[in-house]
């Protein structure tokens, strides 16, 4: 029983991240039309509007909650806590609290309210890849690694993922 719940549990990991990876990229797609004037902003919010709507409701929040289902249910199975598994839970907290900013930003574009500019949100589209990164070497090493070995790891990738946003930046700005 114990590999058909872990097996849904990834399944439902990855939808779930899928949705908050391609929820930021359509934030920062309506952000951009809504800079547009006329009828193509018009036509572009409303299309947005529709998409954003669909997948954080029909799927990001979903998976996010089988997710958090099928995790405590996992544990109870395995019955113990290894180190490496409270460690894990840390940046899961983490994770959920991001799932919960990305809600607040939903309703905000819902109401036309843009908040931040796309270069921004694309900065905070990388707080999930680094939580990604953390939470999957935890769980396939299974060791609560050191903390300067893992948290420099983290923040080396952090700052690779905003040089690169940075280059793209000035990639597109040339354009």
């Amino acid at each position: 029983m114990y590999l058909y719940i872990k097996a849904l549990h990834i399944i439902f990991i990855v939808t779930w991240f899928s949705g908050m990876f391609y929820i930021v990229r359509l934030y920062i797609y309506n952000t951009e039309a809504s800079e547009k004037s006329g009828p193509e902003r018009e036509i572009l919010l409303t299309q947005f509007s529709i998409m954003i709507r669909r997948l954080w409701l029909g799927i990001t929040w979903p998976s996010a909650l089988l997710t958090l289902i099928l995790g405590p249910w996992m544990w109870i199975i395995l019955g113990s806590t290894p180190d490496w598994l409270a460690v894990k839970l840390i940046f899961v907290i983490l994770l959920y609290g991001y799932h919960f900013s990305l809600h607040i930003l939903y309703k905000e574009q819902q109401k036309g309210l843009f908040r931040f500019s796309s270069q921004k949100l694309r900065i905070w589209n990388e707080a999930a890849t680094l939580l990604l990164f953390a939470i999957v070497f935890l769980a396939s090493v299974k060791q609560a690694l050191s903390w300067i070995f893992g948290l420099s790891g983290i923040v080396s990738l952090g700052f690779v993922l905003v040089l690169g946003i940075r280059i793209y930046k000035k990639i597109r700005s040339n354009k």
